[in-house]
């Protein structure tokens, strides 16, 4: 048929009352979806889960693969595309519209890895030719590392493209296994010993949780609230109830949760089964942010042999993938997330010990949290605050041997960087440090032996937060740094509530002006702290206004 006859006929169908109207359902589509997603349950807490099989499968997500899903799973087709758009790693094209090149490499700007030569590795990558596409993306988890490229799913640490370029060229871009300690390893040396004396009753659920409120353990995500008290707020709740482990770190500079599932999956498994046993929850969900697709390779197989063993002790072990959004690092976002929805913070109360994941009571905590337990229980909570409550930091920036530090909780960053991280690099002055990622502000070198706790940075403007260390030397100029950080909560916010939505962008503007305007700079980061739903609008000025209150004249010219 010629074109203008086609054309005709289009028009008469669109104008016809018996032709449906919206997108249609392909069967084509319909059958790869179904294939893809194979007999699993069409639940609307697994749309992520199904949205990423779509994603890894074709490398991005069709108008014709999206209206096929929302039939599938009986959801509108408006559903699936808000969720969808809301996550970064999800690449949806329209009618018309080109699909991504094949292979993704994400070349990571966070401010470690900007400050260790990110813009010209970014650079270079551009030169990789085709099908390949290059973006920017947040940081990865991988300061210690910096600068990185993630080349498909594969992290890859290079200060030019060479390396890069080779991952490309050898089809290296699924996940490299780190040399983690395996279930049988683990057990030699003596876990699930304490899980395995509570499932038999030699521990009662009183005696654990006394140990724990004595050893003072505490959120170790950012909050610092007591693990302790989290568990007695469960007691009373009605079952069943769950427990969620946020493994979604994305504060630059932090990295100490890849390292504990990298080296050492198992104490986080076993800390999460305590826990889950502690407070009777029926299920744990454990969500670990995407970059950590090495994660994703290792906790399955893992977990199979936790269950094998019988030491799941009937409790259900979910594994959830993140989809690239910080926010749903913040408790209520990762849950919002959980159930298939976009990340954005619940308004509280209900709290989610009183109403959590998908309406039931919940314990929420972090990696690092349960990773402790199993020393606590083993050792005893006298041994363990006789050991300074020692916790992990990730130390990064202008040390000679970054990584992560396992340090009692009043080390300060002087006594990491000259003990711990084989000092500054050479030809490097220590001129101020981040205590705790973006978040947590920054301070000079002359307060430095301040002890990186809860509580002592406060007096300063600052917080210790995930214990994300990062160090500047007199060769960084703190002007850029707070625009780097800026940068990133703009990007990240979730764009739920105005104080931050327009917030962050209005700061941003602020602070890349020639001249500061300080008077403006302090009335909008009240107005963002007193008003923005969550942690992210309300911590976002820190960096500005401790770079105002430390660096005045180099910052305010």
């Amino acid at each position: 048929m010629t074109g203008p006859a086609t054309a005709n006929t289009a028009n008469t169908r669109r104008r016809s009352p018996f032709f449906p109207k919206g997108r249609q359902v392909e069967p084509g589509r319909l059958a790869e979806v179904r294939a893809l997603l194979g007999d699993r349950p069409r639940r609307r807490d697994l749309l992520i889960e199904f949205l990423h099989r779509i994603q890894d499968r074709f490398g991005h997500i069709s108008a014709g693969h999206l209206a096929a899903l929302a039939h599938d799973m009986g959801l509108a087709q408006a559903e699936i595309y808000e969720v969808a758009t809301f996550y970064a790693h999800f690449d949806v094209i329209k009618e018309g519209e080109s699909a991504p090149p094949p292979l993704t490499v994400r070349v990571c700007m966070g401010l470690v890895c900007e400050m260790a030569g990110a813009q010209r590795l970014r650079q270079d990558c551009a030169g990789l030719g085709g099908g390949v596409r290059i973006v920017e993306a947040p940081c990865v988890g991988a300061c210690d590392r910096a600068p990185v490229a993630v080349v498909g799913k594969r992290q890859v640490a290079c200060a030019r493209a060479d390396a890069v370029h080779a991952a490309v060229m050898a089809g290296r871009t699924d996940p490299e296994i780190p040399a983690y300690r395996s279930f049988d390893a683990y057990g030699a040396g003596g876990g699930y010993r304490v899980m395995r004396a509570a499932i038999s009753g030699q521990r009662s659920r009183d005696a654990l949780l006394a140990e724990v409120e004595a050893s003072g353990l505490r959120g170790l995500g950012g909050a610092g609230f007591p693990a302790g008290r989290k568990w007695r707020f469960l007691q009373g709740a009605p079952k069943p109830r769950v427990l969620a482990v946020n493994a979604d770190e994305g504060e630059p500079g932090t990295f100490k949760d890849r390292w504990c599932l990298d080296t050492d999956p198992h104490r986080l498994i076993e800390g999460a089964l305590i826990a889950a046993w502690a407070v009777e929850a029926e299920e744990i969900y454990i969500y670990v942010r995407d970059e950590y697709a090495q994660a994703h390779a290792v906790l399955p197989v893992e977990i199979d042999k936790v269950r094998a063993a019988g030491l799941a002790n009937g409790v259900a072990i979910h594994l959830r993938r993140g989809a690239g959004a910080y926010i749903c690092g913040e408790e209520s976002a990762m849950l919002e997330s959980l159930e298939g929805k976009r990340g954005l913070p619940r308004n509280r109360p209900p709290f989610p010990a009183e109403r959590g994941l998908n309406g039931r009571p919940t314990l929420i905590h972090n990696v690092e949290t349960l990773f402790w337990l199993r020393e606590i229980l083993e050792q005893g909570a006298e041994a363990y605050q006789r050991a300074g409550r020692p916790r992990l930091y990730s130390v990064s920036g202008r040390v000679a041997r970054p990584g992560v530090v396992v340090a009692p909780a009043a080390v300060t960053a002087r006594q990491l960087v000259e003990e711990r991280a084989g000092g500054m690099l050479p030809g490097h002055a220590f001129k101020a440090y981040l205590p705790g990622g973006a978040s947590g502000g920054i301070l000079p070198a002359e307060l430095a032996d301040l002890p990186l706790d809860f509580g002592h940075l406060e007096p300063h403007g600052c917080f210790v937060g995930s214990a994300a260390v990062i160090i500047l030397s007199d060769r960084d100029d703190i002007r850029p740094v707070a625009a780097n950080l800026l940068r990133f909560f703009e990007d990240e916010s979730c764009g739920q509530c105005t104080p931050c939505r327009v917030g962050c962008e209005k700061m941003l503007a602020l602070i890349n002006a020639p001249v500061w305007d300080t008077a403006l700079i302090r009335e909008l980061s009240q107005a963002m702290r007193d008003a923005s739903i969550c942690g992210l609008g309300q911590a976002a000025p820190n960096p500005v206004l401790s770079a105002l209150r430390f660096f005045g004249e180099e910052v305010a010219r």
